[in-house]
């Protein structure tokens, strides 16, 4: 394997959060650098949010090409940049910013890492109905994935009536065409039995609590078999919803790959090149194999 040197012609690329110490961004890129043999590396930038506007001039300063930006800076990272992508505007959150000529430039992958492992079971069947649980801010990106892919209908579902109002108006005046709805979580027996894919995106079933799930097996029984199931949660892998799931022949893809390939999208945006996909999701299932 190329180990890469690290030079005074190394170009830095990284990710921004609070904290930051967990994210499993650094593993998968390092690992597609080394593959590319490329003059790159990338870090875990520890950014609090009081610091978040003198961290972004410093990263012009010293010539950062680009970042990722997670949890709690998706939302306020976007006043600070020269431009954001119609889809970022839409989804209401950045992830992945690039140095240009003008500026910082944010975009969102999380909605292509979402579609992705989604486009095969897809191919064939026009799907009709999404469920969604949760109205957080990673429900967002699935709202956005669900409207690319042409879904006739997309559901919230939600425990707080306010919330849930308040999620479905800021997609009032979206660039994307969705058909939203919002409902809250005692219609799900009656969302479920229409539903072609239903997707979790509360933490719900996340380590250390791997035994819950958001839905029980009775309330699966709902699910008409040949469904997707769809968990944000990657650990543990597969968790207990997806298990449940599986149970009433539903088809699961759990969070990994999405993780995976809203990495490579951003790597690509960086890079101007294609990227080892493979490589990052190989690196990512090596290192949590060591963990566990």
């Amino acid at each position: 394997m190329f180990i890469p040197m690290i030079t005074g012609t190394t170009q830095l690329l990284g990710v921004i959060g609070h904290p930051i110490h967990h994210s499993l961004s650094p593993v998968m890129h390092n690992a597609a650098i080394a593959h590319l043999q490329a003059d790159y590396v990338y870090l875990p930038l520890p950014v609090k949010p009081d610091d978040l506007e003198p961290a972004i001039a410093g990263f012009a300063a010293i010539g950062l090409q680009g970042f990722n930006v997670t949890i709690p800076h998706k939302q306020a990272v976007m006043p600070l940049l020269s431009d954001v992508s119609e889809l970022a505007q839409a989804v209401g959150a950045v992830n992945t910013v690039i140095k240009t000529e003008q500026g910082w430039m944010g975009t969102n992958t999380d909605v292509e890492g979402f579609v992705a492992p989604l486009r095969s079971h897809l191919a064939t069947s026009p799907q009709q109905s999404a469920v969604i649980l949760g109205n957080g801010g990673s429900a967002r990106a699935v709202v956005a994935g669900c409207a690319q892919l042409g879904f006739a209908q997309v559901q919230v579902v939600g425990r707080n009536p306010e919330k849930l109002q308040a999620f479905l108006a800021s997609w009032q005046h979206s660039p994307l065409s969705v058909n939203l709805s919002v409902h809250p979580w005692e219609q799900l027996p009656r969302l479920l039995p229409q539903a072609s894919l239903l997707v979790n995106t509360t933490p719900i079933g996340m380590h250390p609590h791997g035994e819950d799930s958001p839905l029980s097996e009775t309330d699966l029984t709902a699910l008409p078999p040949g469904a997707i199931a769809y968990d944000l949660i990657y650990i543990p892998s597969p968790t207990r919803f997806l298990q449940l799931a599986e149970r009433q022949g539903a088809i699961a893809i759990n969070g990994l790959e999405m993780l995976v390939q809203q990495g490579a999208a951003a790597l690509r945006l960086w890079l101007r090149q294609e990227v080892p996909v493979e490589v990052m999701r190989s690196a990512l299932v090596d290192y949590l194999s060591q963990r566990n």
